[in-house]
């Protein structure tokens, strides 16, 4: 299945655990139609403050702990959903707290908190309603709570700010006074969520609630965690991919200080497990390993490059999107436009490498480890543990980034745990160095496009021809999801209208198809996945056409928007907002772009300039987003421009090359991102339209590239069609 990962917690403290060990195994599965158990009673608690179901606990000085299911990694969901609980129980939110339960007390509940999955933009948008209900059921349950201790009617009673009023007597009392009596009740049949336009707590500008701690330095991440007795261990897997162990001599490294075993993980990998990290490296770097490089020893990204070529122009294409006949339309045509594309590896990058620490015994394995999704994590573990997942558990840690690396493939946890069985007992805390982790990862798919258009006497389009050659992640992580040979995630942005990754535009006649080319180089979900190239392709050669046609660049999308009125909006809100019909200051060009993806409908702006030595400098982006409703405006505004960040460190500098079956780039040295000198003043426009829950963290990366090139152009007279912008010269001729 197709799972992203939630964040976790401080899960790794005793306290933690033996809390969520008590609640499982006190509380039975009462089911309320929207998937949330609820307790059973308080007594059985043990003295642990009464949870009133899954997603609340109340203490009796009125602390409200919300549980969160999904992954915290900087985009805000751990913030976002508290607000949606809160909002819902009418608690006061100065005394909202939160933490992480675990993927196996998920399990152990009948997944009581339902998908740990954090990616693809899901974390609000796929669980807004049931976290809601949650609250909102925690807040009937606390009110009916009241009534009966005053011997009232609940009809007559109010919450607000964990204060209840009993509206006739005008008596109070406060949740932490009755949770223990709420937790005993039967929980409600019908919940009824507020309307959004009545919101006190969500829809709000909040401070998020795990500022301080990273402030301080007080949040562990998982190359933090410390536990008694705690080894550590380096790792280095065959850097072909493909290739496997062939010999190496442990002896050679044994007396080297703190080394305690050399142990081979899995047929390509030899791991050296020590009581520090940086012994258990430089021993591992002192070991020579020979390696059987396989049948990928030659592979090199000029081959991958030929073979990705081949496929624009192949048979073997499956069908995304299609309407009219464009074949006849092209041969027909008063004039025909054509460009090739390309989009290249990119690598995660994450702050923080991959890592976690793993205690296997023959009964039972326990993980720590930062993970998009804790259940996979956990499916991981208990499948290289050789133990039921029933056996094991994992304690999710904040990540130190994941852009989709730490959701769909958890290969650093089976090598943990394999790690640790050759250790019983003892917990290893295994990390992959920065080069391990850029030369062993989940790459963003390389792909070319090639497309034709076909136009009018007058420079309408009048046909739309997308061949799209390439890599499929599902193909690569997820091959039972490829039906018919067509992996539907290759044609994000560019579906038909919908309510997800829809396009933008109606033309007359239209294919949209993929030749599917997978090289060597394992693929992964990247933040944005394919709506990135997906973007660059339309909105670049939309472009072409726009000035092959004399025609303003913004009107032409205008025409072609007329059916698509969401996408429109933001077009005409971030034209808007940067002025497209003003005059810019003399040197300084504008470039324009829109795409819909994980349920919102985004588009940007992007001011330039360039000088004569062919030096770029983004001087503004002007992003307008709708996602439909708006959680947290501030939140929103720091994805927008986190986003653009991570966008343009793509599009300047983001390439990822092979050579003998190898990555070449190792280090940040080689795998540059932007600087903070160079990053843009980014505004942001939430032009929220209700009735749907669109994401946030991934849709507007999409649309950065595209508006800078389309303003290098304005700038240059240069078209850059493939990527990153750093193998270009941008020098006047």
């Amino acid at each position: 299945m197709n799972r992203a990962a939630p964040e976790t917690g401080d899960i790794a403290s005793p306290s933690r655990r033996r809390f969520l060990g008590t609640s499982a195994a006190a509380f039975g599965g009462l089911m309320v139609g929207f998937h949330i158990p609820f307790a059973g009673t308080a007594a059985a608690q043990g003295g642990v403050p009464p949870e009133i179901n899954a997603w609340v606990v109340v203490k009796p000085d009125d602390t409200v702990v919300v549980r969160i299911a999904r992954s915290e990694m900087g985009q805000g969901s751990l913030t976002g959903l508290a607000q949606l609980v809160a909002e819902e129980l009418d608690c006061n939110w100065a005394k909202v707290t939160t933490e992480y339960p675990t993927p196996g007390q998920n399990l152990a509940r009948n997944r009581a908190w339902g998908n740990f999955s954090t990616g693809g933009s899901r974390g609000i948008r796929e669980s807004h309603d049931y976290v809601r209900k949650g609250g909102a059921a925690a807040r009937m349950m606390l009110v009916q709570a009241a009534a009966n201790q005053w011997q009232v009617p609940a009809s007559e009673c109010r919450a607000a700010n964990s204060v209840i009023t009993h509206g006739p007597s005008n008596r109070t009392t406060t949740y932490g006074k009755v949770a223990e009596a709420a937790a005993k009740l039967t929980p409600p049949a019908d919940v009824v969520l507020k309307d959004p336009k009545d919101w006190k707590i969500a829809g709000k500008r909040l401070a998020r609630l795990d500022t301080v701690d990273k402030t301080t330095g007080a949040q562990i991440y998982g190359m933090d965690l410390k536990l008694p007795g705690m080894l550590n261990a380096a790792i280095k897997d065959c850097p072909v991919f493909g290739g496997k162990v062939k010999r190496f001599d442990a002896a050679q490294i044994q007396g080297k200080p703190g080394v305690k075993k050399v142990v081979q993980v899995g047929d390509s990998a030899v791991a050296v497990v020590a009581d520090t990290w940086w012994h258990a490296k430089t021993a591992l770097d002192a070991l020579t390993i020979e390696w059987d490089e396989g049948p990928n020893a030659k592979a090199s990204s000029a081959g991958v490059a030929e073979m990705l070529k081949a496929g624009l122009t192949a048979n073997d294409a499956v069908v995304g999107n299609q309407n009219g006949d464009v074949r006849t339309a092209l041969a027909s045509a008063a004039r025909r436009m054509e460009a090739v594309y390309s989009y290249p590896h990119q690598n995660h990058a994450t702050m923080e490498t991959m890592n976690a620490t793993a205690k296997w015994t023959p009964e039972r394995c326990e993980v720590w480890t930062p993970t998009q999704n804790g259940e996979a994590a956990l499916a991981a573990a208990s499948e290289a543990a050789e133990l039921p997942a029933s056996k094991c558990e994992v304690y999710k840690l904040h990540l130190g980034g994941g852009f989709g690396r730490r959701g769909a493939v958890h290969d650093w946890v089976r090598q943990a745990v394999a790690i640790a069985r050759e250790m019983p007992g003892t917990p290893v805390k295994l990390i992959w160095s920065r080069e391990e982790d850029m030369t062993h990862g989940r790459y963003h798919p390389i792909t070319q496009c090639k497309l034709s258009a076909g136009l009018d006497k007058d420079g309408n389009v009048t046909a739309l021809h997308m061949r799209l050659s390439g890599q499929s992640i599902l193909a690569g992580v997820f091959p039972q999801n490829i039906k018919d040979g067509k992996d539907p995630v290759v044609f994000q942005g560019l579906n038909p209208p919908g309510p997800e990754a829809s396009i933008g535009y109606s033309f007359p006649n239209l294919l949209v198809d993929h030749a599917m080319r997978n090289p060597p180089v394992p693929p992964g979900f990247w933040r944005g996945v394919n709506l990135n190239q997906n973007a660059i392709y339309l909105e670049c050669f939309l472009d072409e056409i726009a000035h092959e046609t004399r025609q303003d660049p913004l009107a032409l999308r205008r025409k072609l928007m007329a059916n698509h009125p969401k996408h429109l909006a933001v077009l005409n809100a971030a034209a808007e907002r940067a002025g497209w019909d003003k005059p810019l200051k003399k040197g300084v060009y504008r470039g324009i772009a829109q795409t819909m993806g994980f349920g919102s409908y985004v588009a940007a702006v992007a001011e330039v300039s360039v000088s004569d030595d062919g030096v770029l400098k983004i001087h503004r982006i002007v992003a307008a987003t709708d996602p439909g409703h708006a959680l947290n405006p501030q939140q929103i505004e720091a994805q927008v421009e986190g986003s653009f960040v991570y966008g343009l460190s793509a599009a300047l500098y983001g390439e990822c090359t092979l050579k003998d079956g190898r990555i070449e780039q190792e280090n940040f040295n080689t795998y540059q991102v932007m600087k903070m000198d160079e990053m843009p003043a980014v505004e942001t426009v939430i032009v929220p339209s209700g009735g749907f829950w669109g994401g946030v963290g991934e849709p507007t990366i999409a649309v950065a590239a595209p508006a800078v090139l389309n303003a290098v152009f304005a700038a240059t007279g240069k078209r850059i069609r493939d990527l990153p912008l750093k193998n270009h010269s941008l020098k006047r001729t």
